[in-house]
């Protein structure tokens, strides 16, 4: 494996596989994200709308972050609930840790935890730090689906982990 370029959060890897090159990205120092699946008592789903330059679009996801990210440890959970409450201004009484995944294993190394989180309380607005602009968004499980067809008409990227959270909640 040889290091084709490092910035402050990511790496450009080139490893020999078969008879050529594979190229790949993963995070300096291994960070990986904590994801949340965030459910309020009233049935509904914590989402977040932000843009993102790599798309040239806004996107609705899971509210989402780096672990330790700022140089220091952190433990996944503990990752999840301050960005849950940075992006979206809730608090989970409830966390249960539902495993980890790969987000795209053919580009990149990058995992990330999945946290379903229960027994929210709302805190304060949301919208992330440092002029994220993150527009939170309460969502009735039941109108999830419309929900994301009429975001999608409108043009913005649904985030795929959201197929994901449909089957868990």
């Amino acid at each position: 494996m040889t290091r084709k370029w490092q910035g402050k959060f990511i790496e450009v890897h080139e490893a020999a596989y078969g008879s050529g090159q594979w190229e790949y990205v993963t995070r300096v120092q291994n960070i990986g994200a904590a994801v949340i699946l965030a459910l309020t008592d009233a049935g509904e789903i914590v989402l977040v709308e932000q843009y993102r330059i790599p798309l040239a679009a806004r996107t609705i996801e899971l509210p989402a972050g780096l672990i330790g990210d700022d140089g220091t440890a952190e433990a996944a959970h503990t990752a999840a609930a301050r960005e849950l409450e940075e992006e979206t201004g809730w608090r989970a009484a409830h966390w249960e840790n539902l495993g980890d995944f790969a987000t795209s294993p053919g580009m990149s190394s990058e995992m990330f935890t999945l946290f379903r989180a229960r027994g929210l309380t709302r805190t304060g607005p949301g919208g992330g730090i440092d002029g994220e602009d993150i527009r939170p968004h309460l969502v009735a499980v039941a109108d999830l689906p419309r929900f994301l067809a009429e975001k999608r008409a409108a043009g913005m990227v649904i985030d795929c982990r959201l197929g994901l959270a449909l089957g868990l909640v």
